[in-house]
Formats: C-alpha cells, sequence, structure tokens
C-alpha cells in the first residue's frame, strides 16, 4: 500500500508540474476552445451562416473563416518556417465544409505549437504592434479566438438558438 500511495503521489506531482507547462497547458485549453467553437458552429443553423447583427459587422460565416485565417496567420508566421499565405479567399462554403476547415486549423495550430520548445516562448519576434515573445502570440491566438466566439454566442441569442455549454479549461 506503501509503495502505491508513492506511485501515486509521483503520477499526482508529474501530471500538476505538467499543467504549469505553458505549451502543455496551451494545449489543452486550445483542444477545449476548439471543441466549443465547433460546437457553435454546428449550433447554428445552415441558413443562419449569412446573418449579422448590423450592417458594419462579419456574417456567422465571415466570423467563422475570420478566425481560421487568423489561426493560420498567427500559427504559420510565427511557429513554423512556412511564409504565411493571406488565402484572400471570396468563396462560399457550406456550413459542413467550414466546420471542417476549422477543425484542420486548430489541429495544424496544435501540431505547430506541439513542436516549440519552452525555450522557444520566451524568443521576440516582429509583431505589426511592435516585438512580442512566442509565449505572448500563443496568448494572441486563444484570445482571438475567444474574443469573435463571444461575438457569435450573440449572433446564437439574436437568432434564438441556445448556445452550447461552456466548455473550459
Amino acid at each position: 500500500m506503501k509503495h502505491f500511495l508513492t506511485i501515486i503521489s509521483c503520477l499526482a506531482f508529474f501530471n500538476m508540474n505538467s499543467q504549469n507547462e505553458p505549451i502543455s497547458a496551451f494545449l489543452e485549453k486550445w483542444n477545449n476552445s476548439k471543441a466549443y467553437l465547433i460546437d457553435i458552429a454546428k449550433a447554428m443553423p445552415e441558413e443562419a451562416y449569412s446573418f449579422k447583427p448590423t450592417e458594419r459587422e462579419m456574417t456567422f460565416a465571415q466570423q467563422l473563416l475570420h478566425i481560421k485565417e487568423n489561426m493560420d496567420w498567427l500559427s504559420t508566421s510565427y511557429f513554423s518556417l512556412e511564409k504565411y499565405q493571406n488565402s484572400k479567399d471570396i468563396n462560399v462554403y457550406t456550413k459542413a465544409e467550414i466546420i471542417a476547415m476549422l477543425a484542420i486549423s486548430f489541429n495544424n495550430v496544435a501540431l505547430k505549437v506541439s513542436k516549440a520548445s519552452k525555450k522557444d516562448l520566451s524568443k521576440k519576434v516582429d509583431f505589426f504592434a511592435g516585438p512580442k515573445t512566442k509565449l505572448q502570440i500563443l496568448n494572441l491566438l486563444q484570445d482571438h479566438v475567444t474574443h469573435h466566439r463571444g461575438q457569435i454566442i450573440v449572433y446564437l441569442n439574436l437568432k434564438d438558438v441556445a448556445p452550447p455549454k461552456y466548455v473550459g479549461w
């Protein structure tokens, strides 16, 4: 029994310690963010993907595509050696296509970030708002998703669609 408790204590320590690592903590939250945004995208009826509350706002579909494009830009520009190409895509996509594109972008971000080291996160990079660390870029990735997800939750409510239950940490 004594050995069993020692093993459990060690496992708990290593698990708690891994949660304090910025990359593993980000990836855990990122996967929850992905699940929550995709649930929101699924909740909106396809015919309401063209809905926008006011003339100056993006449609529901445009919001989702904007989130996707930002994820692609930040992860490619700051967590890979690839050169980012802005898609300038004006195609109209179905609900299913947009959801699939979001899932791919979330997965690509996770893959690129998982290859970074803890040391990489302290590196300064050029950013349009001034020099930032890669850790700040990670925070921006999540913050941007959260910002626009909050907006589209309002869209759901305006269309009398109950938003999915929040998925936090």
